[in-house]
């Protein structure tokens, strides 16, 4: 009752302009020096549905120069009411703001500064190609802090994170995701066949559980489901349940509570409460196993893994590293699945090249990786990424300060119209024989905080879009586009990308 009282304040507040402007993705009416985007060496074909951005300067500076440069413009509402409209619906609060002031400009919230939002490549690039000490990840201020803990590699800063990363990336890459794609299909064709025909239902809790079952064969080290009864059982029952609750309205009360906290309070300690017990468990009884050293799965290798300082990780800096390889690593692939579907069942002309692709076995890969490539485009799970600029930094013509948050709105990037002509329409024949530029698509974020898990999503997403386009022929439950819902720093279906499977082939 709390959330909807503020957030109706929210829409009705007016202060320099409203910016509840109603947005409709689907509508197309609607470096230590300073960074030059420098010219296209790759041959792409030529493509008008893929273009250039005018350059824009970008990177560190002197601060004499910044004094001579504008400050980005600042949207005036009050702190209270930019944070709820941004924290409730995003989209329609960048893009207003990016209609009004620009496409760089400053939010009030609580946030020291408030951060400056960009979405140039340019300006991506320069924070891209900073080191951590120039620009270091926003990651370990984020509203995941209090729910993952700051030794997970996702939220983890300068060596710590360094460390991590090198320790986990041989799993997520080369040889170990080929290695994962048999568990991928077996896992597809299992949920697959447990599909009601000619009953709607939402996908997104389904393609969870395919992704879920992968991230844990991997962590784990286990063929298939967990056995009934084990530890890994109840932490998998547990994740399940807390995603699926994360996205009742009460839980947007708890990520309020949670904002700037180091430890999570209210709801959400509740919450990991239920998912701790689990996950300690799962750790205790691994640390007792009597062939440790032998064992090459993710969770053994963290167990026998040292410090720079020669000491083994404890339980807490474990715990929250299979949280986040557990929680990060299967709810946003099978989110951007449900998001693939719910566009292609909503885009005829779409559909059916993928489908013709797929069971003609003609260019069927370049199909759907164009499918998915376009899909992460128009609409990326996780809309925002940042980092704090250690040193005055130029921004096109704007200067921010030293020790100002900078995030990358990777929505407005995306929906760029000089990058992405007819930005919202949904258009996977954009990348046909095209791949997407560095620092034009960036659904993975960019540079030494690239994610992880990139080449296992990507993998995921390709076997499964492949097994529901040989298998099924589906349908849009209602005809309207679902609309986004906003939680904690993802951007999900609000009704889990529902769908009808009108046939199914053996």
């Amino acid at each position: 009752m709390i959330l909807v009282r503020l957030s109706r304040i929210a829409m009705t507040v007016e202060a320099g302009g409203r910016l509840d402007d109603d947005i409709d993705l689907c509508n197309n009416d609607f470096v230590s020096t300073v960074a030059e985007t420098a010219p296209r060496t790759d041959e792409q074909p030529p493509n008008d549905l893929v273009g250039e951005a005018v350059p824009s300067p970008a990177g560190p500076i002197d601060v004499a120069e910044a004094a001579s440069l504008l400050k980005p413009p600042r949207i005036p509402q009050p702190p209270i009411v930019q944070m709820l409209r941004f924290n409730q619906r995003q989209i329609e609060f960048v893009f207003g703001a990016r209609r009004r002031y620009g496409e760089t400009f400053r939010m009030r919230t609580a946030m020291p500064g408030g951060p400056v939002i960009t979405s140039h490549p340019d300006h991506v690039r320069s924070l891209f190609t900073a080191s951590p000490e120039q620009a270091p990840s926003l990651t370990g201020e984020s509203p995941l802090r209090p729910i993952l803990g700051p030794n997970a590699v996702l939220t983890a800063v300068g060596p710590r994170h360094m460390r991590q990363r090198k320790l986990l990336l041989p799993h997520f890459h080369g040889e170990a995701i080929e290695n994962y794609t048999q568990s991928i299909a077996d896992a597809t064709e299992r949920e697959i066949d447990r599909w009601p025909v000619g009953q709607p239902f939402a996908l997104a809790p389904r393609m969870q559980a395919i992704t879920l079952d992968v991230i844990m064969a991997g962590i784990f080290g286990i063929e298939g489901r967990p056995e009934r009864g084990t530890p890994e059982y109840w932490l998998r029952f547990a994740t399940k349940r807390l995603v699926a609750a994360s996205t009742w309205p009460i839980a947007q009360v708890g990520e309020l509570m949670n904002m700037t906290r180091e430890e999570a309070v209210g709801l959400t300690r509740i919450g990991l409460e239920l998912l701790d017990r689990p996950t300690y468990a799962v750790i205790a009884a691994r640390r007792r196993s009597e062939n440790l050293d032998e064992r090459r799965d993710i969770l053994s290798l963290l167990l026998q893994a040292k410090t720079e300082e020669g000491e083994m990780l404890t339980d807490k800096e474990v715990r929250d590293e299979l949280l986040t390889l557990v929680l990060a690593g299967h709810e946003t692939t099978a989110n951007s699945l449900a998001w693939t579907w719910e566009r292609l069942v909503r885009t005829p002309h779409a559909y059916e090249a993928l489908r013709d692709a797929v069971r003609s076995e003609d260019k069927a890969a370049e199909q759907i990786e164009a499918t998915i490539v376009e899909s992460m485009r128009s609409r990326p799970v996780v809309p925002m990424i940042g980092r704090r600029v250690m040193l005055p930094w130029r921004l096109g013509p704007y200067a921010v300060s030293a020790d100002t948050p900078v995030t990358m709105s990777i929505l407005l990037l995306h929906h760029r119209e000089d990058l992405y002509p007819r930005p919202y329409d949904f258009l996977p024949e954009r990348w046909l024989g095209r791949k997407p530029g560095t620092y034009e698509w960036i659904p993975f974020g960019g540079g030494i905080r690239r994610c992880l898990g990139a080449a296992l999503a990507m993998a995921e997403q390709r076997v499964v879009l492949e097994a529901m386009t040989r298998r099924l022929d589906l349908e849009a439950d209602t005809p309207e586009p679902e609309r986004a819902l906003h939680r904690n720093v993802t951007m999900i279906p609000a009704q889990g990308g529902r769908i009808v499977v009108r046939s199914r082939l053996s």
